[in-house]
């Protein structure tokens, strides 16, 4: 199969599993991005988290990356919005069916691509972070990132076009796919011009801060509190400004 047409298929595979998700959450069109394994920014990536994996530590014979962002319905964010410091149980519903939705779709696309003689493979949507550092061997958000689905917001959430309220999933493939490259542009607004720090004003435990720094540890015993509740960890209060559901610049 030629490139153009496996870059087709799956593309295809993931909009249609979405739409036949048969979730209570509701999403809008997920975007699908595309790198290959040898971009020079995976080994910048190397050097600021000494622990994250190469495609080719991923998979040896790693060809190109394969990223996704399933974005969430508008009622999802505006629910999440509207409950203050406390999470929406739309919001906490949305967390742990979409988590399930990523393994369904990696799933699906490595039993497709496998009859087509591709190897792939794939990592956990989440909870696959080391629990002291709190550093993943493989970000979801940073594979996005170099494939061109969006940019680092000032709340260190992936800004895509249709915002940073969804999640984000990825695959390394043997495979090449070529795809021209997605110029880099920026998406956050405080970082664009300074106009906007919603995200550092909504964070209930103030772990953002407008110098850039994240106080990770903070972040995560505020995820832990919630996880004891609700049974996910998910907070999203940071992700509720004008980004939420597109780009901000």
């Amino acid at each position: 199969m030629e490139s153009k047409q496996l870059t087709h298929l799956i593309v295809h595979t993931i909009l249609r599993d979405v739409a036949q998700a048969g979730t209570v959450t509701g999403y809008r069109e997920p975007l699908v991005g595309f790198a290959p394994a040898g971009d020079p920014r995976f080994g910048e990536l190397r050097r600021l988290v000494p622990a994250h994996l190469s495609p080719e530590e991923m998979l040896p014979g790693a060809r190109s990356v394969i990223a996704f962002f399933l974005p969430f319905a508008a009622w999802v964010v505006e629910a999440n919005s509207q409950h203050g410091d406390q999470v929406a149980p739309e919001w906490s519903t949305a967390y742990v069916e979409t988590n399930a939705l990523i393994a369904r779709i990696s799933a699906h696309l490595t039993e497709i691509l496998a009859e087509r003689g591709v190897r792939s493979a794939a990592a956990p949507a989440t909870h696959n972070y080391d629990p002291v550092s709190l550093a993943c061997p493989w970000s979801h958000k940073s594979v996005a990132v170099i494939a061109g689905l969006g940019s680092f917001g000032l709340h260190r959430m992936v800004i895509t076009d249709a915002g940073c309220a969804g999640r984000f999933g990825s695959l390394v493939v043997d495979v090449d796919l070529r795809v021209a490259p997605v110029p880099a542009r920026e998406r956050c607004r405080y970082l664009y011009d300074g106009s906007c720090a919603d995200c550092v004003a909504r964070c209930p435990v103030d772990a953002l801060s407008e110098d850039g720094s994240m106080d990770k540890q903070r972040c995560h015993r505020r995820l832990l509190d919630i996880a004891a509740e609700f049974g996910a960890k998910a907070c999203g209060k940071c992700a509720m400004g004008p980004c939420s559901l597109e780009s901000a610049v």
